[in-house]
């Protein structure tokens, strides 16, 4: 039997089993696909919430974590498993921000760089964006990373890992145990023990928590997202504009995101989307209108009510604990959050105030 069952295979539950397994658990971890291939492989991988000033103060607090985090984690995995998360801190620059006072304040509150800056600083950095801005808001620190590449180096280091049993395809249906208490799970190929289970599902999670008992409001919100060929060195930034954004990648590709769509569990991409982020790709990158869509796909992201993710035991189950809901912010987050549901599970300090994120807070704030 194992002292730990993660149940999911995204970046949640892969940190989580990495950091349990470093800290010299068995752990087996249960996908009923493949890990990294849902919400963790379809976002854009920038490592901050798109506009930091207007989120609460708990996701601020793991995102700014996370954020010091990511630069040694991607490094680690890049000499453990020769797959490289292609870290790149380069900054983001915010074109016609409406809110930019309160930007402005919360930097000055947290302590972050952020500055208005003339036209020819942003043409300087960015020579391709739209023509005819006069100002915008530059952020020196923000970091991406190519979050499929992330996926995949995770997944490989836990399969070398002698700790960690990884067990895809495998899709967990309810779970077992009596009287209150949680000691395994029911799956798609027999009973699998464990002495406490961490539900890591993403969208999935509310359905799979709905067994044992557990109610959350997390809910799948579809984004798509499309991929360009372009020429390297096209864009060499995260710019975001209008709520949209453009993302280069090391080979020159350039993403341009995304939609926010309440279609319950429908991940099929549609012309109008695609249509959509190709209007706003161009609208900050003109040239973009001359490179081909290579790929357009979509995914599924856990809503909660505020996009402040469940972390912590499941009340009133013994043995049962829960990492989800992150919205948007799964990649961002994801660092700060499993770190702080693993120092709970060892007994150790906590990295943060658990309390914002516990589920009886939460469930009682959304009432």
């Amino acid at each position: 039997m194992s002292d730990f069952l993660v149940v999911g295979g995204g970046v949640i539950g892969m940190m989580t089993t990495l950091q349990l397994a470093d800290a010299g658990h068995a752990v087996t971890l249960l996908e009923r696909g493949r890990c990294g291939r849902e919400a963790s492989w379809a976002g854009g991988g920038i490592v901050s919430p798109l506009y930091p000033w207007r989120h609460s103060a708990p996701i601020s607090r793991l995102a700014s974590w996370s954020e010091g985090s990511y630069p040694a984690l991607a490094l680690r995995l890049c000499e453990e498993t020769g797959i490289d998360p292609e870290y790149r801190q380069k900054g983001l620059l915010y074109l016609s921000v409406a809110d930019e006072a309160q930007a402005m304040g919360w930097a000055r509150e947290v302590g972050k760089p952020l500055e208005r800056v003339s036209s020819s600083f942003l043409y300087a950095k960015e020579p391709q964006v739209a023509p005819g801005l006069e100002e915008a808001l530059w952020m020196p620190t923000l970091g991406s990373l190519r979050n499929p590449h992330l996926g995949q180096a995770l997944r490989r280091r836990l399969e070398d890992m002698p700790r960690v049993t990884l067990r895809e395809g495998c899709e967990v249906t309810g779970f077992r145990g009596a009287e209150g208490r949680v000691t395994g799970v029911e799956t798609s190929e027999g009973p699998v023990a464990g002495a406490r289970t961490i539900v890591c599902g993403g969208a999935w999670a509310a359905g799979l928590l709905e067994r044992a008992g557990v109610a959350l409001p997390i809910r799948p919100v579809k984004g798509q997202m499309i991929l360009f060929k372009a020429p390297p060195g096209l864009v060499k930034r995260v710019v975001l504009r209008d709520g949209r954004y453009v993302i280069p990648r090391a080979d020159g590709r350039v993403l341009a995101g995304s939609t926010l769509e309440e279609r319950g569990f429908d991940k099929t991409p549609d012309d109008d989307a695609r249509a959509s982020l190709r209007e706003s790709a161009i609208g900050i990158v003109p040239a973009l209108a001359e490179c081909e869509i290579e790929h357009h796909w979509a995914g599924l992201r856990p809503g909660s009510p505020d996009g402040v993710p469940f972390i912590g035991p499941a009340p009133g189950v013994e043995g049962l604990y829960v990492n989800a809901g992150h919205y948007r912010n799964g990649l961002v987050l994801a660092p700060a959050s499993t770190h702080l549901l693993v120092d709970e599970l060892l007994g150790r300090e906590p990295i943060l105030d658990p309390m914002p994120y516990r589920l009886e807070t939460r469930l009682a704030a959304s009432r």
